[in-house]
């Protein structure tokens, strides 16, 4: 049902609180007021782009549709004065022509509607100067903002694959050079059991040694722990037994033997098994087969470390992922942290203190990752060479809840309010492009429709994140 409006009414929003008794009344008398329900549909996006509209009470809330990502919901609002609909009418043709949005009524709501084509004349009439200044504004903002945003996403893009590459360089070298010391040691492995064959070692001394040499391997990694002091000792020990025993290169061979568990014990063992003649030959042979098992583990800890890395890489970038599912937001920190492996400092400690009972979240997992590489990458600018990152998660009733913290300077009470801005940035000049925050506004308001702030104090700053527990309602 509509109605009419009186000017004092129209003078309580912000928007009209300056005009004058008869610009008000010419206002009032170019619109009218509608009363919706809750959960009416007050505009639609992509029907024609006919009227401006501006909440006097109740509460409203805007969404998108969009064809890759769904349903993208703004925060709900009951701020008298906010509008949607037409609201670049102004700029006749080269405004849209439809609505760039949907506007539902989350609660009863009254609002005042405003033919485009009026608003259009009354911005143009009244406000002719202002309305160059938002013409050029929104074009040259876009513009400009599109620009910058490609760029940050560009910076962001290198900065992690910078520390990608780092990361999987360690073990990728680590791989070569083992893989590299194992054809050397495989053939002079291959040499010394020929030798040990020449020499007539029986068939069953020789199985006997391969048995030794597996139970050997076997012990690797799996030993008790040992100060450095009491390896050197024991290494000691060995090299002089074998020594006289007369085993070539003893000292060379008895850190590999001591590493698998090898003593004088073991030693007398062997030379019971084997006799006397063919120890030397037995127990070099049995080193090299020990080694070659550790650079076999070696490889494996490598490729192991670079699978984990690459998990870690398709997790982040939620290569082959739905754009919106249920997700663990562990899995999204964890990832995050791990690309930025290379880029924190020794001197910098990571602590995570999650709530495992955190139930999985409606998101579009890549674009929360976003918001977590830009708040943690803040975090290690902002402390430098040293000081602790700290994660947690946590929910309350149809929120997750998480907090990423950093003991930097802090946040000056001056600019808090000012840090999701776009544009705004305390980093110096090509440093930061003061994008980085406003980006992460849109992504956790806009996208999910949630919420971001911050709290800090000198040697204290926390980034707060919350994301609805339940998805947005579709449009119909």
């Amino acid at each position: 049902m509509s109605t009419t409006i009186d000017i004092d009414e129209l003078r309580k929003l912000f928007l009209f609180e300056r005009l004058t008794d008869e610009q008000l009344t010419k206002l009032a008398n170019a619109g009218r007021v509608q009363s919706y329900g809750a959960d009416d549909l007050i505009i639609r996006q992509g029907d024609p782009a006919e009227c401006f509209a501006v909440l006097i009470e109740g509460e409203v809330q805007m969404l998108n549709e969009t064809v890759s990502a769904g349903t993208v919901a703004m925060p709900r609002t009951s701020q008298p004065g906010v509008y949607a609909g037409a609201t670049s009418a102004y700029l006749g043709d080269r405004a849209p022509q439809t609505y760039q949005h949907s506007l539902r009524a989350t609660a009863p709501s009254r609002i005042f509607l405003l033919p485009a084509k009026k608003f259009a004349y009354i911005i143009a009439e009244w406000f002719p100067m202002a309305m160059h200044l938002l013409d050029g504004l929104m074009s040259g903002g876009r513009f400009q903002r599109e620009a910058i945003d490609r760029r940050q996403r560009l910076t962001a893009l290198g900065t992690i694959t910078a520390g990608l590459t780092h990361e999987l360089n360690n073990p990728a070298a680590a791989a070569v050079r083992a893989a590299s010391e194992l054809r050397s040691l495989i053939r002079i492995s291959r040499l010394q059991l020929a030798a040990l064959a020449e020499e007539g070692i029986p068939p069953e001394k020789l199985r006997t040694l391969i048995e030794w040499q597996e139970a050997c391997t076997s012990n690797l990694g799996k030993l008790p722990p040992r100060s450095p002091l009491e390896i050197s000792d024991a290494e000691d020990e060995l090299g002089e037994a074998l020594d006289e025993l007369g085993v070539e290169d003893a000292w060379d061979l008895a850190p590999a033997l001591v590493n698998a568990g090898f003593s004088n014990k073991e030693l007398e063992k062997v030379r019971g098994k084997v006799g006397e003649e063919q120890t030397p030959a037995a127990l070099r042979w049995l080193a090299k087969a020990i080694e070659i098992s550790q650079m076999l583990d070696e490889v494996t800890e490598a490729t192991e470390r670079i699978t984990s890395l690459i998990s870690s890489a398709k997790q982040y970038s939620q290569m082959d992922r739905a754009p919106f599912q249920q997700v663990d937001v562990h899995d999204l920190l964890d990832s995050t942290v791990a690309i930025f492996r290379g880029k924190i400092a020794p001197g910098i400690s990571v602590v995570t203190d999650y709530d495992r009972t955190l139930p999985l979240i409606p998101c579009y997992a890549g674009e929360l990752n976003q918001v977590w590489t830009n708040l943690i990458h803040n975090a290690l600018d902002a402390m430098g060479e040293e000081g602790t990152l700290t994660i947690r998660t946590a929910h309350d009733e149809d929120e997750a809840i998480v907090e990423i913290g950093d003991t930097g300077p802090g946040v000056p009470d001056a600019i808090k309010e000012r840090i999701f801005e776009p544009f705004f940035t305390t980093k110096s000049v090509g440093q930061g492009t003061g994008l980085g925050l406003d980006i992460s506004y849109r992504i956790v308001a806009g996208r999910h429709g949630g919420e971001i702030k911050v709290r800090s104090v000198p040697g204290e700053t926390w980034f707060e994140v919350r994301v609805p527990l339940r998805e947005p309602v579709p449009i119909p």
